[in-house]
């Protein structure tokens, strides 16, 4: 396979010492080639910039969940594809670990390097010109969905499925399978995706897709950066409604609650289906409630509210309904998000659960596993629970449960970060909770924080554990990409 770009690396000179911003000397004089202690002699040249500041150290060996924090010896903002491919080389040649990190949503360090070079996606930003005839998009692995899913209305087009919060990168949840309300119909954003452009663990940058280097495609697709780092996608679109109806649908029967998400995803009455558990004054967690959305054109009708809610069992005095822009309904978060900072609660610890329960036992599940949760350990976080068609997730790596119907439970909680101990037991938790769904036939959604080593992966990947292990052999032989998140 042919390396492009050539190597470029050229001494650039000395920069003075303990500069914030190198092109060489800070970082090559504190980094060490493997275990011989010797100094690495010169780094590629760069259109961007590697970084040994504190700051810049210190906000790579942190992440959303505040939980884990793994020190990188540089940092790279790339200031093209090319510098990746270089610095991918180069740590390569050193057995040096590297990580991408895009929003740094990540909740158990899986982005976060010991030692090694963490490579900023952020400036891959780019959204290329929208192709109406084929209906895609190619965008650089840095792009925010908020703004890809911005540039793709101006054509009125949409990517077809979404998480709940916008602000993630594409190369991020490509990584991890990207999974929300539309999934049930849509597939989650892995199964949306055309073609990738990657660079190899070796150092090779690669397109890959469903006809061209189908195994790296299939790998890193929820393959967890194990493989290759995304740089860019193109993505699948969908016509977009101009506007959507908004359901908030109460229940106080988890069976009942849960038989009808059920019979509204089999039956494909609405575009996006989930639901949350509440706890009442008694800070008891059976209160249900169904979020359903029906588009309006030119993707439908109309939305039909007699149509739409007949047969369901919900508590029709409770009903909430609403008519909302496109765009405002995806982007529905932003308003908690930014009063969560404003707290700055968003800083707080998140030690996620984030399950994939058999459709067949969800409800003995989530009541044993809700049994013993109090509102103060899940904070001002949330408790999802919605199902998803198996057969419309269609990436081998991702993945879940086999029952036809699984659901996705997320425990999203949030505390405070220096309560060590109050976050220790929230991990043993999730990892009991995990053992529980485990034996019952489900899985692991790996956004979440569960304590997991490379046995568990194995397990967790079952028949697909030999094509991730082969592609790993393949294209990043000396085991240098993520560490983080200790698959082997």
């Amino acid at each position: 396979m042919p390396r492009t770009p050539s190597r470029r690396t050229a001494l650039q000179g000395l920069a003075a010492a303990g500069a914030a911003v190198v092109g060489f000397d800070p970082f090559t004089r504190s980094w060490a080639a493997g275990d011989s202690g010797r100094p690495l002699a010169r780094l590629p040249r760069l259109d961007g910039s590697v970084r040994t500041d504190d700051a810049s150290l210190s906000a790579a060996a942190d992440d959303f969940g505040h939980i884990v924090h793994r020190r990188p010896r540089a940092v790279l903002r790339p200031g093209s594809v090319r510098d990746i491919v270089a610095m991918v080389r180069f740590c390569d040649e050193h057995r040096l670990s590297v990580a991408p990190r895009g929003q740094g949503h990540g909740t158990q360090g899986q982005a976060q390097v010991d030692g090694g070079l963490v490579i900023e996606t952020t400036p891959l930003a780019s959204i290329g010109p929208v192709g109406r005839g084929s209906r895609s998009v190619t965008v650089g692995a840095g792009a925010k969905w908020s703004d890809v899913v911005k540039a793709t209305l101006a054509h009125g087009l949409t990517p077809p499925t979404f998480t709940d919060y916008l602000e993630l990168s594409v190369g991020g949840t490509l990584s991890v399978g990207g999974v929300g309300g539309q999934t049930h119909q849509q597939g989650a954003q892995v199964d949306n995706v055309l073609e990738l452009q990657v660079v190899t663990g070796a150092g090779d940058l690669v397109r890959c897709s469903p006809t061209e280097h189908r195994d790296l495609f299939l790998a890193v697709l929820a393959g967890l950066g194990q493989c290759a780092i995304i740089v860019g996608a193109t993505l699948r679109l969908v016509p977009a409604p101009r506007t959507v109806r908004h359901y908030l649908l109460p229940y106080t029967d988890l069976r009942t609650f849960l038989d009808d998400q059920r019979r509204l995803v089999q039956e494909g009455r609405f575009d996006y289906v989930e639901g949350q558990v509440n706890p009442d004054a008694d800070g008891v967690f059976n209160g249900y409630v169904i979020e359903a959305v029906a588009y309006g054109p030119p993707v439908g009708p109309a939305p039909d509210d007699r149509a739409l809610l007949r047969g369901l069992r919900h508590d029709r005095a409770g009903v909430q309904t609403a008519d909302l822009a496109y765009y405002d309904f995806l982007d529905r978060l932003a308003a908690s998000v930014a009063a969560l900072k404003e707290a700055g609660l968003w800083a707080f610890a998140h030690p996620w659960l984030n399950l994939w329960l058999p459709g067949r036992s969800a409800a003995t599940l989530t009541a044993s596993l809700l049994e013993d949760l109090t509102p103060a350990d899940l904070g001002p976080g949330v408790v999802l629970l919605y199902p998803v068609l198996r057969k419309n997730l269609r990436t081998p790596l991702l993945r879940a449960s086999d029952d036809p119907v699984p659901y996705l439970l997320a425990v999203l909680r949030t505390t405070p970060p220096d309560d060590t101990t109050t976050v220790d037991r929230l991990l043993a938790a999730n990892r009991a909770a995990y053992e529980k769904v485990h034996a019952a036939g489900g899985t692991h959604y790996p956004v979440g924080s569960v304590p997991f080593g490379p046995a568990d992966w194995r397990e967790h990947f079952g028949p697909e554990w030999r094509r991730l292990a082969t592609a790993r052999h393949t294209y990043d032989p000396r085991g240098v990409l993520v560490p983080g998140q200790n698959v082997f």
